[in-house]
């Protein structure tokens, strides 16, 4: 029958901590930050460097009185910002570092022994060390008489077990270089690990019993703490060990290997007497009894009275099974007993082991000192960085390569072009779209009709002011003529004619090229309508209404086109699903690196940057993987897709479709070419009909003028000649009811009766040319403004309508057309 735990009672070993001696952090840190970055810097970390000797006072002072959470929350603290310190402060007898620091430690189980080092390794070793052995203190402080506390007990067993391993793997090989104690080396480090991991299981143990577990699960779960106290013993019998701890330790720890060994052949004995295992039974149960009788031998005087109680107890369980078992076969099964060499060993099974104590450890995100960044650390960080660089701009050029691919693919198949042309959505090249919706803006062949009126209405303006122009002249030369035939020699001045025939050849000219002009109008009217069929095509909005449609087959053989486009489509789906991820990845790709700072764990990590570089850069070995997925999917989809193309093309008759696809296009370019050549004409025209208004304009302005001042002239000239005629019954008040009055007041004329001559020039008008200045005219030569023209008002200019060779730049030679072209 079962019995209940005979370890539920046990004792179990805490490990005391290391003491130390003061040490002065503060000021020898701060000289260095002084010497090699500045007083300003050392200002900087002011607050930093007195928590770090805050810290190490703790460490000093601690006592009963401390909390074991306490002093474990101080000690994890403590090692984080000491792992910070070492990558910012070579601390050795190099006289360039800190050379004044001096770490002294005493060893926690030969309190005499002591060791000191000029290094940040030995502290470091020290203050893990006593980190296990506050947790290892929390466990035998839990009350383990019940589940909760047993749980606990365990934990914190555990725990220790990760510190003493921590030790073990990161810093007991660098404190032993040096002067160090044992308590701190690899082997002690290993050994506790292992003691600390038999009394978690141990804890298990216990509340697999509490909870009722069977007699095989118990078994393994015991002969596991069995094992682990073993492999303690083992290290503590070989040196440095061997003779450094107390024998009762020593005794402590055999003695639970022993029981935990007999407690496991116990468990499963109880498994084989119900399988009916007799035999078996037999020899496991004289194994353990033998165990338990060879522990008792060794065990020392001042042995614990609880562990030789439970070995007792169940060296009495192991006895009555096995009177039981050796009874039952003699009457009942008769079965062989096989000898021990013959059995296999009993299974384990282990529901601990150390915890991991990187994170709990973990300096990357200490704000201590992080202004200081040695020179070293910043160059390794650069190089890593390439690293980065490097993979991103790998996987990016994979990922457009990836993109440009598919669509380079798809544009040679006319996907999904044409999938929309079989749905009513045919679509025209992009840069063709573009012309398209440039000629619709400018209003398209429907708007040239209206452009043609306007070229229509500025002829008929410039008409008018010709016609106007010519009145303004020929009223003044024929009043000019009327008094020369009254007064004879004696009207002297210069003949209407003889002064504006520059104005009249200019008018001329103009009157030549409107003739011309509006023989170029016909020649546009007539190519609008000539072209209008052919530009009708651009008036269709949207312009892919007039693309034709792809249609299905007439008739289908198989009836399966529906099951041919699905299958197209699903793959085009597929195929946008991956571009898709492609753009996620990217995006994740970018946004690792943003986030990619591995400055903190540079400054802490004590190996070689190298293998911290090659661990740091795995972590896109993931997504490297998505992408190459992602880029093969494409690949075989790509494939489906041009063999499900082939069948739709076949199905389609796509061929035909594109070939009249291109037609269409062609017609377009076509019918674009002709309305951008119309449209030149037309701006060509209403550009020279708008300068040639100006023209004009100015023409009549200096007409206007030259009648006012022959007025003014005449009025003068009649007094003179009534002088002259004092005889003649010809009053001036007749007179001067045959001259227009263009002037100011009546008066004018014998405001300058005093004045001698008959004819007197007037002055040239001020304000750049807004009165008529007489001959000699300007030079004939173009002006500087370009073929044909130069400024108006400047020398050398003769309007806006002569060319390089003197003649109207808007003559119109045969078969050109002038400035409209055919």
């Amino acid at each position: 029958m079962a019995a209940p735990s005979s370890s539920a009672t046990n004792i179990m070993l805490a490990i005391h901590e290391k003491k130390t001696v003061s040490v002065d952090l503060y000021r020898p840190l701060r000289n260095y930050i002084v010497f090699n970055y500045s007083e300003r810097e050392a200002q900087n970390v002011e607050d930093d460097l007195e928590t770090l000797k805050e810290m190490r006072n703790n460490i000093e002072r601690f006592s009963a009185a401390d909390s074991l959470s306490t002093r474990r929350d101080v000690l994890q603290n403590y090692f984080k910002a000491l792992t910070t310190v070492e990558s910012r402060f070579p601390i050795s007898p190099d006289k360039d570092h800190v050379n004044s620091v001096t770490f002294t430690w005493h060893d926690a189980f030969k309190n005499r022994n002591k060791a000191s080092q000029q290094n940040i390794h030995l502290e470091k070793a020290a203050v893990l060390f006593n980190l296990g052995a506050v947790h290892s203190q929390i466990g035998l402080a839990c009350d383990r008489s019940t589940v909760e506390g047993r749980r606990q007990a365990s934990h914190s067993f555990i725990a220790a077990a990760g510190a003493f391993a921590y030790l073990k793997d990161t810093a007991a090989a660098k404190a032993s270089i040096g002067n160090s104690t044992v308590d701190v080396s690899v082997e002690c480090a290993g050994m506790l690990e292992r003691l600390m991991l038999a009394q978690a299981q141990e804890c298990v143990f216990e509340n697999t019993i509490a909870k009722g577990s069977t007699p095989g699960v118990c078994a393994k779960i015991s002969r596991q703490a069995g094992l682990y106290y073993e492999e303690a013993v083992a290290a503590l019998n070989i040196a440095p060990l061997s003779q450094h701890f107390d024998k009762t330790w020593m005794s402590h720890i055999q003695l639970k290997a022993a029981l935990f060994s007999a407690e496991a052949c116990y468990r499963y004995s109880l498994e084989l007497h119900d399988k009916e295992e007799i035999g078996e039974e037999i020899t496991r149960l004289k194994t353990g009894i033998t165990s338990l009788s060879d522990a008792k031998k060794s065990a020392p005087r001042g042995t614990p009275q609880q562990i030789l109680e439970a070995i007792n107890k169940l060296e009495s369980n192991l006895n009555t099974n096995l009177d039981r078992a050796m009874k039952e076969n003699d009457r009942v099964y008769l079965l062989r007993v096989p000898p021990v060499t013959s059995l296999s060993p009993l299974p384990a099974f282990s529901l601990v082991k150390p915890m991991n104590m990187n994170d709990v450890l973990d300096a990357t995100k200490e704000k201590m000192f992080s202004s200081l960044v040695p020179d070293n650390s910043a160059k390794a960080l650069s190089k890593y960085t390439e690293m980065v660089d490097d993979v991103i701009r790998t996987q990016a050029e994979k990922l457009q390569q990836g993109s440009e691919l598919a669509r380079v693919n798809l544009k040679e198949m006319n996907l999904p072009d044409s999938i929309l042309a079989l749905e009513g959505h045919s679509v025209l090249p992009p840069a063709l779209w573009e012309d398209v919706e440039a000629v619709q803006v400018s209003g398209g062949p429907a708007g040239l009709q209206g452009e043609l009126q306007q070229l229509q209405d500025l002829r008929r303006v410039n008409h008018e002011l010709l016609v106007q122009t010519e009145e303004l002249l020929q009223k003044e030369a024929s009043e000019d003529g009327q008094f020369r035939t009254q007064f004879g020699t004696r009207w002297t001045r210069p003949q209407s004619t003889t002064l504006t025939k520059n104005l009249q050849d200019r008018l001329n000219r103009f009157a030549a090229n409107l003739k011309q002009a509006a023989d170029s109008d016909g020649k546009i009217e007539r190519s609008v309508k000539e072209h209008m069929p052919l530009m009708a095509i651009l008036d269709n909005r949207p312009i892919e209404s007039a693309l034709p449609t792809l249609g299905r087959p007439i008739m289908s053989l198989d009836a399966n086109e529906d099951a041919v486009v699905g299958g197209l489509k699903q793959s085009l789906r597929q195929l946008e699903t991956l571009g898709a991820q492609r753009a996620g990845l990217e995006d994740m790709l970018k946004d690792m690196k943003r986030k990619d700072d591995i400055l903190p764990k540079l400054m802490t990590f004590t190996g070689s940057s190298e293998d911290l570089f090659r661990k740091e850069i795995t972590k896109y070995d993931n997504i490297c993987q998505e992408i190459t997925k992602n880029l093969q999917a494409q690949e075989q989809l790509l494939l489906q897709i041009q063999a499900q193309n082939s069948q739709f093309a076949r199905t389609f008759n796509i061929e035909d479709y594109k070939a009249s696809c291109e037609k269409c296009y062609k017609h377009i370019e076509a019918a674009i070419a002709k309305y951008r050549e119309i449209k030149e004409n037309i701006n060509e025209g209403l550009k020279f009909y708008v300068t040639l208004q100006e023209a004009i304009t100015n023409i009549k302005q200096q007409a206007s003028d030259f009648s006012m001042t022959r007025s003014i002239q005449c009025r003068e000239m009649i007094e003179d000649v009534q002088k002259q005629m004092s005889g003649l019954n010809v009053t001036y008040s007749h007179l001067s009811q045959r001259i227009p009055s263009q002037t100011g007041p009546a008066n004018m004329a014998t405001a300058t009766s005093h004045q001698p001559p008959y004819y007197r020039q007037p002055p040239p008008p001020q304000g750049g040319g807004g009165g008529y200045v007489y001959p000699p005219q300007h030079s004939q030569q173009p002006g500087p403004g370009g073929p044909g023209y130069g400024q108006a008002g400047q020398p050398g200019w003769n309007g806006p309508y002569y060319n390089a060779q003197g003649q109207p730049p808007y003559s119109y030679p045969p078969n050109q057309g002038g400035y409209y072209k055919q």
